[in-house]
C-alpha cells in the first residue's frame, strides 16, 4: 500500500482547481462521484464539505473511510483520514482562501465556516 504522494502527484492535483472524490461501498464498487476542491498543505492533500457534515460524498467517506479520485489526469484509490488538529484547519482556511480567492467570498466563505471545518478531511494513496 503506498501511503505517500509523489511530488507530482502533489503539484498536478494541488494545482487543479477540482477533484471528483467517490466514497467505496460495502460491496466494493465507487459511489457516483462529487466534484469538490481540493488544497494542499505541505506533502498533504485535504477536502472539506461545501455543505458540512451533511454533505453527501462527506457522510459516505466517512462511512467507510476508502474511496477513489480524479484530478489532473491522476486517477488513485484513497483513504480518508479525519483531521481534528486546530493548527491543521488554520492552514487549511489559508489555504483555500489563497488558492480559490477569484471565486469570491460568497463561495470561499462556506469552506472556511465552522460547518465545513469539522468536514477537513485528509486524502492519503492507497
Amino acid at each position: 500500500m503506498t501511503t505517500t504522494w509523489t511530488n507530482e502527484e502533489l503539484d498536478r492535483i494541488g494545482a487543479a482547481d477540482e477533484l471528483d472524490i467517490a466514497a467505496r461501498r460495502r460491496d466494493g464498487t465507487l459511489r457516483t462521484p462529487t466534484t469538490i476542491w481540493v488544497v494542499r498543505s505541505g506533502d498533504d492533500l485535504y477536502v472539506r464539505s461545501y455543505r458540512g457534515p451533511e454533505g453527501r460524498w462527506y457522510r459516505a467517506a466517512k462511512a467507510r473511510h476508502e474511496g477513489h479520485i480524479r484530478a489532473a489526469g491522476i486517477d488513485k484509490d484513497v483513504a480518508f483520514v479525519a483531521e481534528p488538529d486546530p493548527g491543521v484547519n488554520t492552514r487549511i482556511d489559508d489555504a483555500y482562501r489563497t488558492k480559490y480567492s477569484g471565486y469570491g467570498a460568497q463561495y470561499v466563505d462556506p469552506m472556511t465556516a465552522a460547518p465545513a471545518r469539522t468536514t477537513t478531511t485528509r486524502i492519503v494513496p492507497r
